[in-house]
């Protein structure tokens, strides 16, 4: 069954594998705010455990804001966590401020032995730069994107990259939404970097970004809904979480090649690793058949590519979307 709390809507989610048990962390708001949409603003970062991804024992909330001020005292959104070189686990994550209406996001992270209890670092540690990206007021967007973190090691050397959603600071307004960049060779000092991606895809933002490599392929995956996709994207079909297969020797994340994993029911996808080396798709229920908000986790959706070469869910429920995409064929990594 569904990852479903009864006094709270759940959402965006991410992972960690301590080798004994699973770990999602998620966003959650109380029920009690009887809007949904005021749950962004009303946010806590929950956590919860398992030992075979589908049963889940939730146990105490990771993350709350900061006291003010501080970066982080309105908000405290979704992120990632990676393993230092000493053992020690990094919580990255997106926060906002009081002081900017909460509509400035960057990036804070905290540290942890055991995925438990968690110690914020002082400030921010990467935030959008105007030389490549959008800022607040400078474009035609509700926000300053620069949120989701998805760190991993850089695949080209030495080193960690986190990818985060973020706007390029050229193009329509519903077409600036590129994959940002930073860097880092400690996890501590990060630099940002150009954009992974080029704007012009049909998407006015790439949220929870992240790469995976199944059975030898690199795909790309994030979230979009229609009402932040360009007209021509967003025709025929909706929005959801996206697919980009990878081919190797690419700079820059062909954004355009992006098919539909999901429909709007399902939102925020993450790819998971099992126990026995599958993959598998996490997403949060978005909505229902009547278009209201679920708020809860899904369960695991085993993942597979299909003959044509694209990502798909495995049991086949959302095959229907792909009919109305172009057929990409992607090569092993």
């Amino acid at each position: 069954m569904p990852y479903t709390l009864p006094d709270v809507w759940t959402w965006d989610m991410w992972f960690a594998d301590d080798g004994t048990n699973h770990h999602v962390f998620y966003l959650k708001a109380s029920r009690a705010l009887g809007d949904p949409n005021r749950r962004h603003f009303h946010v806590t970062i929950g956590h919860a455990v398992s030992d075979d991804l589908r049963t889940w024992r939730e146990v105490r909330d990771a993350l709350i804001v900061s006291d003010e001020p501080a970066f982080d005292d309105c908000t405290t959104w979704t992120g990632s966590i990676v393993r230092d070189a000493d053992g020690a686990w990094r919580l990255f994550y997106t926060g906002t401020s009081k002081a900017e209406g909460g509509l400035v996001q960057r990036v804070g992270t905290a540290t942890s032995t055991d995925l438990s209890t968690w110690r914020k670092q002082p400030g921010a540690v990467t935030e959008a730069d105007p030389r490549w990206y959008e800022k607040y007021g400078t474009g035609q967007w509700f926000d300053e994107a620069w949120r989701d973190p998805w760190v991993s090691p850089a695949p080209d050397g030495p080193g960690w990259r986190m990818l985060v959603t973020a706007r390029a600071n050229t193009g329509d307004a519903d077409d600036r939404g590129v994959i940002g960049v930073a860097t880092s060779d400690d996890l501590v000092t990060w630099s940002v970097q150009p954009p992974a991606s080029t704007p012009g895809a049909g998407f006015g933002q790439l949220e929870v970004p992240q790469v995976a490599w199944i059975d030898g392929r690199g795909v790309l995956i994030f979230s979009c809904l229609a009402n932040e996709m360009s007209a021509s994207r967003r025709s025929p079909g909706g929005g959801g979480v996206w697919a980009v297969p990878l081919t190797d020797g690419e700079a820059l994340f062909p954004i355009e090649r992006a098919v539909r994993l999901t429909d709007e029911t399902l939102y925020a996808g993450r790819l998971v690793q099992d126990r026995d080396g599958g993959w598998v798709l996490f997403a949060f229920h978005h909505v229902d058949a009547g278009g209201n908000f679920v708020g809860s986790l899904s369960d695991p959706m085993p993942v597979s590519w299909a003959p044509d070469g694209r990502l798909r869910v495995s049991d086949g429920r959302f095959d229907h979307l792909l009919d109305h995409e172009e057929v990409i064929q992607p090569t092993g990594g």
